[in-house]
């Protein structure tokens, strides 16, 4: 027989936890680490691109 479907206590998985920093309001800062880290990776981006097309242009 199949177990009931009315006891769904554990599903949906656990939730984030939170660190003591979020917890406190320091998201914004975060958020700012994070478009940092995206503006150093599109300049690497950039970079590499444009020493690709140095090679290619030698060749």
């Amino acid at each position: 027989m199949a177990k009931s479907r009315n006891n769904l206590l554990g599903v949906g998985g656990q939730r984030r936890k939170l660190s003591k920093g979020d917890q406190q309001g320091s998201a914004p800062a975060r958020a700012a680490d994070r478009k940092a880290a995206g503006d150093q990776k599109q300049e690497l981006l950039r970079r590499m691109r444009e020493r690709a097309q140095g090679q290619q242009q030698e060749s």
